[in-house]
């Protein structure tokens, strides 16, 4: 996966997580979202949940697509776009820590 061109301790990023309504990925949706949050509110600028249908489940950070369940054909496993994020912002930024 491509890193980021600018280092994110200069720049935050933009997360949405497109689910789909009618299928009620809603769960799975806020998980995602909690860990994300959890161990990278610092790198975070916002994180939206988008309302979608036709079964849909789709992460993005700055509009580049780093899940999407049409492509892998299921929906991920646990830290499965966690790992997805972090190799996307590179090892040398740790993790939040309270």
């Amino acid at each position: 996966m491509e890193k980021l061109d600018i280092p994110v301790r200069q720049k935050k990023v933009n997360i949405t997580i497109e689910y789909c309504v009618p299928c009620d990925y809603s769960e799975c949706a806020l998980t995602v979202a909690r860990d994300l949050i959890k161990n990278y509110q610092h790198v975070i600028n916002r994180l939206a949940l988008k309302m979608g249908s036709k079964g849909v489940f789709v992460v993005a950070v700055d509009e580049r697509v780093i899940f999407s369940r049409k492509t892998v054909g299921r929906h991920p496993r646990p830290g499965e776009v966690l790992q997805s994020f972090k190799e996307l912002v590179g090892p040398d930024i740790p993790t939040y820590t309270a």
